[in-house]
């Protein structure tokens, strides 16, 4: 309701006197958030520290009203956890039980990310897209990526003495912007 704009032609009599506020709706915005949770990431507590920044992240999104996908890439192919739903603090549960092991699917993970992003982009073509990627980049050797249609951000958990620095390689690869987690 207008309350200023429909007192100045004074005292409403019918419904026709009432003036209204258009409503301004933003497009929604989704953040995939796909996460590397093979035996690499266990070392030195790199998962770990990804969890802790995963859960700040999940606060944002609620507070953003914001859409998540998620998508965890370990043992032999990708699995998605949440796909689109509004950020909730349930998420918190799946973040606890979150465990590192087996092998590194994130190719394949990336690849359902691109499909899945095509699918909802023509679903819901106002939607603003974000893609995090959170890795520490020990990929085994093989097809190289192809870039996210959107904003994307790569993590790098990597931790250790020894960084082989393949997750800015992915980075360059996926044309998403580059960060350690400890500049985060």
């Amino acid at each position: 309701m207008n309350w200023p704009g429909t007192l100045l032609k004074g005292r409403p009599q019918r419904y026709d006197d009432l003036r209204f506020q258009r409503r301004h709706r933003s497009p929604h915005e989704l953040w995939l958030v796909i996460v590397d949770a093979s035996a690499s990431t266990r070392r030195h507590r790199a998962l770990s520290d990804g969890k802790g920044l995963l859960v700040q992240l999940f606060d944002d999104a609620y507070r953003q009203r914001a859409r998540l996908a998620l998508l965890t890439a370990s043992g032999s192919v990708p699995h998605w956890q949440v796909q689109g739903l509004k950020a909730s603090t349930g998420l918190r549960h799946w973040l606890d039980a979150l465990g590192a092991g087996g092998g590194t699917p994130l190719l394949a993970a990336l690849q359902e990310a691109g499909r899945w992003l095509r699918a909802r982009r023509k679903r819901y073509p106002a939607e603003q897209q974000r893609v995090l990627v959170m890795t520490d980049g020990r990929l085994k050797e093989g097809l190289a990526p192809s870039p996210l249609d959107c904003p994307s951000l790569l993590i790098d958990i990597e931790r250790g003495p020894i960084r082989l620095g393949r997750a800015r390689q992915l980075a360059g690869q996926l044309g998403a912007e580059y960060r350690h987690i400890d500049q985060v």
